[in-house]
């Protein structure tokens, strides 16, 4: 999970924690240029699971409500439109106008923050467009019953050989892994509608800013075609980066694709002006 570029300097990471709209919030930082880089994990991660990119180019990434040290009430509203609102509050709440965004699976709703965004990277996420099928946890989750069990008989071995994680990314999500989180996702999965999802991401037009696009080749759980279909579904042109022999993560399999998102993310802030057009 530490992979850090030879040659290059790590950032200090430090854990912050707030409370906002009485929500308590943690999240990573690290020093970073301007505009900052938002990092949005999916399910079932927290900010952890960005520690080797935050040492690398440094930013923000923020544990979404019900994942690893927000907090996790079960009233919250959990889903795509939430997460979309509790982002563009948080970074109110920081004093943050403009961010390169980066999301991965559930973190998609980032893509979303409109002229917020001065450069945007999305890793096998969640697509936001018509045609999208729930994979095979995703249903069971979905389906009462079996989704509590399901739930109660997740370890860091079930999360090794069914879920494809390494041992290293099982125990991390394991370390956040209590009844809020599982709840959580149960609730985030039981209120997605496909539809509704495809209607929100008609906002995607809006996403005008340089954009890359990452998926891996073996992903198990969204299909790499979605690649194509997300950047049809963008303005302007945005770079796709198919990576071989990766999975769901593929920065944890290919560990030279961190060097290649940050260096997109570094020559976009060279290029993009401050503040919105």
């Amino acid at each position: 999970m530490g992979h850090i570029v030879p040659g290059v300097s790590a950032r200090t990471v430090r854990a912050e924690t707030a409370e906002l709209d009485g929500l308590p919030v943690r999240w990573l930082e690290a020093p970073c240029d301007d505009p900052p880089i938002l990092w949005v994990h999916g399910v079932p991660d927290s900010a952890d699971v960005w520690r080797p990119f935050l040492a690398r180019a440094g930013g923000i990434a923020v544990d979404l409500p019900g994942f690893g040290a927000s907090g996790k009430p079960a009233e919250w509203p959990y889903g795509a439109e939430g997460f979309l609102a509790f982002l563009e509050r948080f970074l109110d709440a920081r004093g943050v106008d403009r961010v390169r965004v980066v999301a991965h699976d559930w973190g998609s709703p980032a893509l979303l923050l409109g002229e917020r965004i001065a450069a945007a990277v999305a890793i096998d996420v969640v697509p936001l467009l018509e045609g999208h099928t729930w994979h095979r946890f995703a249903r069971l989750w979905r389906t009462r019953g079996l989704g509590e069990l399901a739930m109660g008989l997740t370890s860091r071995r079930t999360l090794r050989w069914l879920g494809q994680l390494s041992n290293s990314h099982a125990a991390e999500v394991m370390t956040h892994f209590d009844h809020g989180t599982q709840r959580a996702i149960l609730r985030l999965h039981r209120g997605a509608d496909s539809a509704a999802l495809a209607r929100l991401g008609r906002r995607l037009e809006n996403l005008r800013a340089p954009t890359l696009i990452v998926w891996g080749e073996d992903d198990p759980y969204l299909a790499p075609e979605w690649a194509a279909r997300l950047a049809e579904a963008l303005p302007g042109e945005p770079r796709v980066l198919r990576i071989a022999g990766a999975g769901h993560w593929p920065w944890q399999e290919r560990p030279d694709a961190i060097e290649q998102i940050c260096a997109f993310l570094e020559k976009t802030a060279q290029s993009s002006p401050q503040d919105p057009a």
